[in-house]
């Protein structure tokens, strides 16, 4: 019998960046993390690089739930945050939320 999915929400946000801002976007997500990840109901934040185009990154960040993840991103923190990245952006980001189905178990 397969035990139940973990209840919490998957963020994904994929961002490409102007080739010369990458190091500016890393500098701000250094300072900004520990803020993001103390956030309530914020589980888990990474930031991923995409493998051949470097300045693709992606951030994985697990929520407590939807609700969690929405009074984030009405808070002054992500407002602040946002508009700090935004100029950073060769193109526009784009965000995915899912949430787990099915956990694989192992052998």
């Amino acid at each position: 019998m397969s035990s139940p999915a973990p209840q919490h929400l998957v963020r994904l946000v994929r961002m490409t960046f102007r080739p010369k801002a990458r190091a500016a976007f890393l500098e701000h997500f250094d300072a900004a993390a520990p803020r993001i990840r103390a956030f309530e109901g914020c589980r888990h934040l990474e930031l991923w690089e995409n493998e051949r185009f470097p300045n693709v990154c992606t951030t994985y960040s697990l929520w407590a739930s939807e609700e969690t993840l929405a009074r984030y991103r009405e808070s002054a923190l992500f407002g602040e945050t946002w508009a700090k990245a935004k100029p950073l952006f060769a193109a526009a980001p784009v965000a995915r939320s899912h949430r787990v189905l099915r956990e694989a178990q192992g052998a």
